[in-house]
């Protein structure tokens, strides 16, 4: 296969347009700074965010590369299905309970980081603690939504991985090192529009493939795979449960959403696009769950991908690049290419800003140099922006699945959000708090490895041998 020249120019063509955007809005950034507080306006755009550009930005926080990857990928498995389609769910409900409970408690104290509450009520110390988890989560994060694009790109481009990984890094890093939160805000809104116009065009072409049959038979019957609505068994229900609480509440403890959360002008639009923003997370699941559902539809030995199945050469991660490449035409497949780029900058720029805003001002400024100006606070977050990103790009010449990737999530569930939920809610809490940090570590990292292949340490009740693997059932 060569390379695909007409994919390769509308990728740039988006990237530089991208770019253009990031700077015009870099400017307006420049413009604020010289009228106010140079951190708050570069971390929280000065809490002016207006309501439309803020529902763009919440919704597209979650709705990046690995998710839209991701959700076609888990509709597509052989034994998994919509019904194990946990993260749009998961999502919506996390940004609910954001809007109803933690957005108030946060705005009512002009915090600029989510680290902010913690750092007043545990000090210095603990807060350096606690940063590490949130910090590593970010830059998993980060990682997981460049594998989506290199995915993509090696697929339907056919040029190596690493290129695409580093080009879009830098593009990422270039306009969040200049622009702040505002040009992360403002390219949000052409990204989101790209990744909807482009999905939604390949959608059709793919459902009438001939080599694709009617998804309304394959959801119920056995074709060439397990129906793709899947089911879940009894025995599965615990894991079930434990799954939905850890993307719903594990998504509430991210800087990347309360900086969307503080930087709105005012509390009951903050609530809004938050709501707001967790309809768009189910409504932008459903060109995934369709592309995963005519995966699941196709006779393989039918296409240019011939047999085995992409899910008997462990490709299944890669479905929606080659539901594009091989039963969309070239002009479609470039589109739903351009897609996916827009998906992966505009959550993947979210991820640096958080990193890099929790480490200047909780870190650099109030702990490292408490006499630091603004602009030495400024220069702490640059750098950081690109050591953070530098060091998600570098982890990925190491192949490791996107899934994989974003559960390391589930460090933030463990450590960080019984932490902000003590501080907000519970009167009085002190140090003493963080002795249960270890024990929530421990029955994490012992109980519920699956994701990243290691077997449970520990065998709650209903540990199960199943394919030669043991199984946590129990609902840590």
């Amino acid at each position: 296969m060569a390379l695909n020249v007409p994919a390769l120019l509308s990728v740039l063509l988006f990237y530089a347009l991208t770019l253009g955007i990031g700077f015009w809005a870099s400017r307006k950034n420049k413009k604020l700074q010289q009228d106010g507080n140079r951190t708050e306006i570069a971390i929280v755009g000065g809490r002016k965010v207006n309501m439309v550009v803020g529902l763009f930005t919440t919704t597209a926080t979650w709705v990046g590369g690995a998710y839209i990857n991701g959700s076609a990928e888990i509709v597509y498995l052989p034994g998994r299905g919509l019904a194990w389609l946990q993260a749009p769910v998961g999502f919506a409900i996390g940004l609910i309970l954001g809007a109803i409970f933690f957005v108030t408690p946060m705005r009512s104290k002009k915090y600029l980081t989510m680290m902010d509450p913690l750092q007043e009520a545990y000090g210095n110390s603990m807060t350096c603690l606690l940063f590490i988890p949130a910090v590593i989560a970010d830059v998993c994060w980060f990682a997981a939504i460049l594998a989506s694009l290199a995915s993509a790109v090696s697929v339907i481009m056919d040029i190596h991985n690493y290129l695409s990984i580093l080009i879009s890094a830098c593009i990422v890093i270039t306009y969040t090192l200049f622009g702040g939160l505002f040009s992360v805000a403002y390219t949000d809104v052409i990204q989101l529009i790209f990744m909807v116009v482009g999905l939604w065009i390949c959608i059709p072409f793919a459902l009438m493939n001939s080599a694709t049959r009617s998804i309304a038979d394959t959801a119920i019957q056995t074709v060439f795979q397990d129906p793709w609505l899947g089911k879940i068994d009894k025995q599965y229900i615990g894991v079930w449960i434990d799954d939905v609480l850890y993307l719903s509440l594990g998504s509430i403890a991210w800087q990347i959403y309360f900086q969307r959360v503080l930087s709105a002008s005012s509390t009951t639009q903050a609530k809004v696009t938050s709501a707001l923003g967790a309809v768009g997370c189910v409504v932008l699941a459903i060109p995934s769950v369709l592309v995963g559902a005519v995966a699941a539809s196709t006779d393989w030995n039918q296409t240019s991908y011939g047999l085995p199945s992409p899910s008997d050469r462990g490709e299944a991660s890669m479905i929606l690049p080659i539901v594009l490449q091989h039963l969309c035409p070239l002009y479609v497949s470039v589109a739903g290419l351009g897609a996916v780029a827009a998906a992966v900058m505009s959550s993947a720029d979210s991820a640096l800003l958080s990193s890099s805003s929790m480490f200047g001002y909780n870190i650099y400024k109030r702990i490292i140099r408490k006499m630091a100006s603004e602009k030495e606070v400024m220069v702490a977050m640059r750098v950081s922006t690109i050591v953070l990103g530098s060091t998600a790009a570098r982890w990925l010449f190491c192949p490791t699945p996107s899934m994989t990737l974003v559960h390391v999530g589930r460090v933030v569930y463990a450590l960080v959000f019984p932490q902000l939920f003590c501080v907000l809610f519970v009167p009085r809490t002190n140090t003493m708090a963080l002795h249960w940090l270890p024990g929530g570590v421990d029955i994490e990292n012992t109980g519920r490895c699956d994701s990243i292949n290691i077997p449970p340490i520990i065998h709650y009740p209903w540990c199960t041998l199943i394919d030669g693997a043991y199984v946590q059932l129990f609902p840590i």
